[in-house]
């Protein structure tokens, strides 16, 4: 009698900009708990982050970096003054992201990746599996109104939040048997806020993407909100702080996550964690 096939884990990593930092202390958890990652799908940060871990950057090497880069001179970086449809054009930001990941091309990376970004012309999710890394995930942190949207393939790319900010669905289809969503978005309402242009603005699309965020998590098995301190897309400061808001959100679902990987023997079943 053949053994049964190890039930495989998708990582659904979540938009979320700064925030996105709490994705590194999700995967220490998941490690220190020897749960599997077999695929990974990121949007916006999600995609930053969870490219790194695929192309083979340890956790620690990314908990380095966020540690001990000024993350100001970071957002400098990725502000380039080359401007293109009046908005920045990112090369920096690509030549940052080239310089940290391990794998070049998507196909090369050590456990399966998609960058989920968004068609422009067609407001169609797109899944971003093949070619350039770098490319790819540059295309996913198009945030709107900030960075310029990048051409792969013909087509017009922004940012994956506006679209499909927990990319269940993609790491799904790439062959997950059970699906681990990473929300950034569900405790979106700040104390205060400036109800100038900027302020409407950036509430405007929060709120947009707080309610896409419950329609995609509400398609997973295990669903981790994590709580973190919401500012800016761009800031990156407490870093530490934000990595341990994701190890205590992680830490909350493990008995959950193991319990359905217990359960969960054949592909063929699609009970939910709840």
């Amino acid at each position: 009698m053949n053994k049964p096939r190890r039930v495989t884990v998708g990582l659904a990593l979540g938009s979320g900009g700064g925030r996105g930092l709490a994705h590194i202390g999700v995967i220490e958890v998941l490690e220190r708990h020897n749960i599997p990652i077999d695929f990974i799908a990121g949007s916006s940060v999600g995609a930053m982050i969870g490219g790194l871990y695929a192309s083979g950057v340890t956790t620690n090497k990314m908990q380095q970096i966020a540690l001990s880069t000024d993350w100001w001179r970071i957002v400098s970086v990725l502000s380039d003054p080359s401007l293109r449809r009046g908005l920045i054009s990112g090369e920096r930001a690509t030549a940052f992201i080239e310089r940290h990941l391990f794998s070049k091309d998507i196909e090369d990376c050590l456990i399966p990746f998609a960058a989920v970004a968004t068609d422009l012309a067609t407001g169609e999710s797109v899944s971003l599996d093949k070619g350039s890394a770098a490319s790819a995930i540059r295309a996913s942190i198009s945030i709107p109104l900030a960075f310029a949207p990048v051409e792969i393939g013909g087509r017009l790319l922004a940012d994956g939040g506006l679209s499909a900010p927990v990319p269940v669905d993609v790491v799904r289809a790439m062959g997950a048997d059970v699906v681990l969503a990473v929300n950034l978005d569900r405790h979106y309402a700040q104390r205060t806020w400036n109800p100038g242009w900027y302020g409407i603005a950036d509430r405007s699309l929060t709120i947009l993407i707080h309610h896409l965020a419950l329609r995609d998590v509400a398609r997973a098995d295990v669903v981790m909100d994590v709580e973190v301190e919401r500012g800016p897309w761009f800031q990156f400061t407490n870093g530490l702080g934000k990595i341990r808001s994701g190890e205590r959100a992680a830490e909350e679902v493990v008995p959950q996550l193991e319990a359905l990987l217990c359960e969960q023997r054949s592909p063929s079943r699609t009970t939910r964690a709840v």
